[in-house]
């Protein structure tokens, strides 16, 4: 039985990138959607800046001039593509659900904050089996979008929690700088979309490669 004595009460997960393999299923959705909308397509390294951002934000980097009707289009597109259409496989990453269930087995709190809609969230959690882990969570259409804070602060309010009692682990500079804002110690990890020398600017506790090393940073 995996035991451990942490001051940790509770560890904040991103979902894309981190939790669940799904850069490149977004990163060819983006694609072919600007291709369904007659815009420029993005590169695959400037779709991987903007995962972890609410679409609005996401859409004014990668397609700054397009028209209100042009945003609307890709939004349809994006949102078909990566739901129905588009066959690039996201698994959970290797050991995602075994580091949960140790966590929740320890009497640490588990929450989500992600860039998902919603409803986009609530469909990975049925496909996944794993929302029973998860005491809370936030997304794009209930805060205000990565990089701000907004979703920390709801979900530390929620659980009458202060930011040194919590951990945030993202795989972007998106949440590094979310943590950083309220000084909640962060944990990058460098299966998702930005590299271990981007997240190392936003002075993590630790960088780690797959998730089951976090278990070596919550003490």
């Amino acid at each position: 039985m995996f035991e451990m004595q942490s001051e940790v009460k509770l560890v904040v997960f991103d979902w894309d990138g981190t939790v669940m393999d799904s850069v490149g299923r977004i990163v060819s959705s983006m694609q072919a959607a600007a291709r369904l909308t007659d815009l420029a397509v993005p590169s695959a390294f400037a779709v991987k800046q903007i995962i972890g951002l609410s679409l609005d934000p996401a859409f004014d980097q990668l397609f700054p001039f397009a028209t209100a009707g042009q945003r609307a289009q890709l939004f349809e597109h994006y949102r078909e593509q990566y739901v129905q259409l588009d066959p690039t496989p996201s698994p959970l990453f290797n050991g995602a659900e075994q580091l949960l269930q140790q966590l929740a087995n320890n009497n640490i709190l588990l929450a989500v904050a992600t860039g998902k809609a919603r409803k986009g969230l609530d469909r990975m959690f049925a496909d996944t089996g794993l929302a029973p882990y998860f005491v809370t969570s936030r997304c794009a259409d209930e805060a205000r979008s990565k990089p701000d804070p907004d979703m920390l602060s709801q979900i530390l309010k929620q659980l009458a929690l202060t930011p040194e009692q919590a951990i945030m682990v993202g795989d972007t500079s998106h949440d590094m700088k979310m943590a950083q804002a309220i000084a909640m110690p962060r944990v990058g990890v460098t299966h998702g979309a930005h590299s271990a020398e981007v997240l190392r600017q936003f002075a993590p506790k630790a960088i780690i490669d797959s998730l089951p090393e976090l278990t070596l940073h919550l003490n």
